[in-house]
């Protein structure tokens, strides 16, 4: 019997440049603008074959579960997109902060759906692999698109973007923000202009969600005020928790961090990366 394959693929995290809520549809789904790009903090996913079609989620992280993590959901539903008899066993070394506005979740739903690809050998396409990715989370889509990119509509609408790679500090407050909570609160602003221009300066716009993150948890409000002690500028990725401020350099970067963990925060130094390290699992 021939040895089941294993592979070990990472899972990188995003950052939201800014965010911006641009209007709300008569669905109730917001329009929004917003600029992703991937860093090298990462998951891992490894991913073994079986033959008997069934998906497990091996030694589960705390809080997962084989019916509510999204590995598992993009593993069945790419069995069910293409028909595959084949199954995986999946094991999670989370790294990125779950709730932490940096789609932990979604880059691992995203890594399993690109590493699966190769690994049942589907030969699917990059857009075939999105249409699957669409319905399990909004951002599982920026991750198989595979570059920094300007996000508009509901985020499914992406055109690639060039941006210079940069080093940030990242932080984790150590609560987290329901993004539904964010997005249901009166005082949202929903009215932003739309960019004009898809060309971006690094402190181009805001994050909308913020403030209102902020008062639903002001522990938020509380790291930000220790970047600005520290002489950064601070903003809030996705709908939060996660902080970050782009540093001048490596001395900056670890002046920074040893300030914040100092402060009993937890941080790491992290770059962004011109392509998702997958970004060869898919064509087109």
């Amino acid at each position: 019997m021939t040895a089941p394959k294993r592979w070990v693929l990472p899972a990188p995290a995003k950052l939201n440049l800014f965010l911006h809520v641009t209007g709300r549809r008569a669905d109730g789904y917001h329009e929004l603008e917003s600029v992703f790009v991937p860093i090298t903090l990462a998951d891992t996913v490894a991913l073994t074959s079986r033959e008997d079609g069934q998906i497990r989620l091996i030694d589960p992280p705390e809080g997962l579960t084989e019916k509510n993590d999204l590995a598992c959901r993009a593993a069945r539903a790419l069995q069910r997109a293409t028909g595959t008899t084949l199954g995986v066993d999946i094991h999670l070394k989370k790294v990125i902060p779950q709730g932490g506005g940096l789609g932990g979740g979604s880059s691992d739903a995203a890594t399993t759906l690109l590493g699966l690809n190769r690994l049942w050998s589907l030969g699917q396409a990059r857009d075939q692999l999105r249409a699957v990715g669409e319905k399990l989370g909004a951002d599982v889509p920026f991750f198989i698109f595979g570059q920094p990119a300007f996000a508009s509509g509901v985020g499914e609408r992406l055109l690639a973007v060039s941006l210079p790679l940069n080093q940030y500090v990242v932080a984790f407050p150590g609560i987290c923000v329901a993004t539904a909570d964010v997005f249901a609160e009166t005082g949202l602003t929903r009215n932003t202009p739309r960019a004009e221009r898809k060309v971006f300066a690094e402190n181009f716009g805001h994050n909308d969600l913020q403030p209102v993150a902020e008062r639903l948890q002001p522990q938020i409000s509380s790291l930000c005020g220790a970047f600005i002690r520290a002489g950064a500028a601070p903003r809030m990725s996705g709908s939060g928790a996660c902080v970050f401020a782009p540093t001048s350099g490596a001395i900056a970067a670890q002046a920074l961090v040893a300030q914040l963990r100092g402060a009993g925060w937890q941080c790491w130094i992290v770059k962004s990366i011109a392509h998702h390290p997958l970004i060869g699992f898919a064509s087109g």
